[in-house]
């Protein structure tokens, strides 16, 4: 009897240039902030936007911030992405198709769906790899999946799995991962540090209509209203690691970085809250950056440079970024086993 048809398994992580080049980083960033769920302005103002201001001036900074953090294999997010992913093909085994892609850049969603159809899959499972939910991300991620399916004319039954921010393994391996070196470091505080998002793409997802962003403490107590919202998700996050790597919780504090442009964005900012943390007393500080699996730009270069730079023009006495999950095992066997569960189990 012929053997069952495999599992497809589709990673996504958010993208990258193909080099630290400027040229393709423009190209990168014209795709990325052209998305209207990204820069989530009317057409013509997003147009004027990105092509008046940001692709004219951005790309030079960013390359020179690429510059930084570039490995000679290349981009940090690509490397980690694709070592996490060979990962997780080797853990689920033959019963599994597994491939990485990229939202923005390549590899791109739509090669790796192509990859997965040549295999022969009999149904797809794709993985946003974004802990929290967000609609400039994992909705992306979904309409061009389901945008592509529809132009390769595949019918194959499809599952999208959503957040895991509330999985346990997801807590256990950052602190499995980061837990040594935060205890070696000795931080007087840990800041975990999500990355922002404009006030109105937390409204938008607010089914109440006028709850949202009303106090500061609005996102503390869970809730059906709060099942999409990104802010209350990184609240649970910070909880949730708190517990994991046995913290003080009156010795944590969160906050949100890389925000850009004059519309508001979700507070506290990270580099505002550091004065504040110096002028406390805390002289050694640590970093962690949960809203991302893999570290990448505005992990390494946004926290592990700049953001060092700042702390130690304060007076900071030293500051310690935590790896992100990036590809170790504990992590990867987390991932497969998550898509392993949603896997239909074989026929004997």
């Amino acid at each position: 009897m012929a053997s069952e048809a495999p599992t497809g398994v589709l990673l996504v992580n958010l993208g990258t240039p193909e080099s630290p080049r400027t040229g393709a980083v423009r190209r990168y960033l014209r795709e990325f902030l052209g998305d209207p769920r990204v820069l989530t302005l009317p057409g013509p103002l997003r147009w004027l936007l990105l092509n008046g201001f940001i692709l004219p001036i951005r790309p030079r900074k960013a390359a020179a911030a690429y510059r930084k953090i570039w490995l000679p294999e290349g981009s940090p997010l690509l490397i980690h992405t694709q070592a996490l992913t060979d990962g997780v093909r080797r853990i689920l085994g033959d019963r599994f198709r597994v491939e990485a892609a990229m939202r923005y850049g390549e590899p791109s969603i739509r090669s790796g769906l192509e990859k997965l159809d040549a295999a022969g899959v009999g149904r797809l499972i794709v993985l946003p790899l974004f802990p929290q939910y967000a609609s400039a991300v994992t909705a992306s991620v979904c309409a061009e999946v389901f945008r592509c399916l529809d132009r390769m004319g595949d019918a194959l039954p499809l599952e999208i799995l959503g957040a895991f921010h509330d999985e346990p393994e997801f807590a256990a391996t950052w602190a499995a991962v980061a837990g040594p070196g935060l205890a070696e470091f000795r931080a007087d505080h840990v800041l975990f540090s999500f990355h922002g998002l404009p006030e109105d793409q937390i409204r938008a997802s607010d089914p109440s209509g006028g709850d949202c962003l009303g106090s500061a403490d609005c996102c503390a107590s869970p809730g059906p209203r709060l099942v999409r919202c990104y802010r209350a998700q990184c609240h649970a996050t910070a909880k949730a690691l708190q517990r994991a790597l046995g913290l003080d919780e009156k010795k944590t504090s969160m906050a949100f970085q890389s925000r850009m442009g004059p519309r508001p964005w979700i507070r506290p900012f990270t580099d505002e809250v550091l004065p504040e943390l110096h002028q406390q007393g805390i002289r050694r500080l640590a970093v962690f950056c949960p809203s991302f699996v893999a570290d990448c730009l505005e992990t390494l270069e946004e926290v592990g440079i700049r953001l060092r730079d700042q702390w130690l023009s304060l007076g900071g006495e030293a500051l310690w970024l935590a790896p992100c999950p990036n590809a170790d095992e504990r992590f990867a066997e987390a991932v497969a086993g998550w898509i392993s569960r949603r896997a239909p189990a074989p026929h004997p």
